[in-house]
């Protein structure tokens, strides 16, 4: 097993990128922290948005410089993109030719360089620096004097500064706080692609949405299996998040520890890994990246079915009605009314 390096702020100088001027393209998610955490550390800071945005009027009012992706591109010595990866490709394209020599080109996730949708200019450092929460934890940790953890990898070294650069915006947006683990772009990418599709997204919604139908076909009510197959989940994901496998098991009952240890691997067995190896051969060999490509050219067909499909499920009406009981429901609507959009 290879380990990988973890920097600090001690490992970061700012000289690095305070006396140059980035643009942030994108003020969704990422965006809005990223550039509010470089501009509050001292950086010159341009939000490069298409004309129309919604959120031009947003990052204005946030005290930030707004001007086309374009424009901000040509004044910028690093140019961080942060819009979503399918529609980077053309929003690349729209500002290759204002990246100079010495430039960086910089990433938060890898998608598009690994599987060649965006091919830099070899005089352009390529590096990527991601932080490992959202959007808005990664601003309010920074506003608190903390930092989220993050990933740092370098694709293309052309100044022979471009690690050095990463560390300094790393540290600008709050990430040495906490510690930046050093990767590669191939890493970052499929390791992401597969956790998100085997496990925590794909992997997590099924296995809930199997074992409600499995109590509810067995005339169970709608409401026990829900706080048993998913409102639960939290809980076992909270103590997971803190303390690891052996806080969860410690914290739970000894019959719940018990039974989870006997029967956990009755439902994901052998077979189950199998196809969970078959899931990391398809990103690695490049046919999910295909697949996800060709579905957003025909207009994302397959993904509007199946996200309807998915809203549709019993458990959602079902959750509806049940979250509205805890306190906590009324406070996370209201964040989510105000977070600020992809774009």
């Amino acid at each position: 097993m290879t380990e990988n390096t973890i920097y600090h702020d001690d490992d970061a100088t700012h000289s690095y990128i305070e006396e140059k001027t980035v643009a942030v393209l994108g003020y969704g998610s990422q965006g809005h922290a990223h550039a509010q955490n470089l501009a509050e550390s001292g950086v010159d800071v341009i939000v490069g948005l298409r004309e129309g945005s919604a959120s031009r009027t947003a990052a204005r009012e946030d005290g930030l410089t707004v001007a086309t992706p374009t424009e901000a591109a040509a004044a910028a010595d690093v140019v961080s993109m942060l819009v979503p990866d399918n529609v980077q490709p053309d929003v690349y394209a729209a500002i290759e030719a204002e990246l100079d020599a010495g430039d960086t080109l910089q990433f938060a996730h890898g998608f598009n360089v690994h599987y060649d949708q965006i091919e830099p200019p070899e005089d352009v450092d390529v590096t990527m620096v991601a932080p490992k929460g959202p959007g808005h934890i990664v601003r309010r940790q920074y506003a608190d004097g903390e930092g989220t953890p993050g990933l740092l990898a370098v694709y293309r070294d052309a100044t022979g500064e471009a690690k050095q650069e990463a560390l300094a915006y790393a540290d600008a947006i709050g990430c040495t706080r906490a510690g930046v683990i050093e990767t590669t772009f191939r890493e970052e990418t499929e390791t992401d692609l597969f956790g998100e599709q085997a496990v925590l997204c794909g992997g997590v919604t099924e296995l809930v949405k199997a074992g409600y139908e499995t109590l509810t076909d067995a005339g169970y009510s709608e409401e026990m299996a829900y706080f048993e197959c998913l409102n639960e989940l939290k809980l076992i994901v909270d103590l997971l998040y803190e303390g690891g496998m052996s806080e969860m098991w410690d914290s739970v009952s000894d019959t719940a520890e018990y039974g989870g240890l006997t029967r956990g691997e009755v439902v994901v067995d052998d077979h189950t890994r199998e196809r969970m190896e078959t899931v990391l051969e398809e990103v690695q060999n490049g046919e999910f990246a295909r697949e996800w490509i060709a579905e957003n050219q025909a207009g994302r067909p397959s993904y509007g079915q199946r996200r309807r499909a998915e809203k549709a499920h019993d458990i959602e009406d079902v959750g509806e009605e049940l979250r509205a009981l805890f306190a906590w429901s009324e406070e996370e609507n209201r964040e989510k009314a105000n977070a600020p959009a992809d774009d």
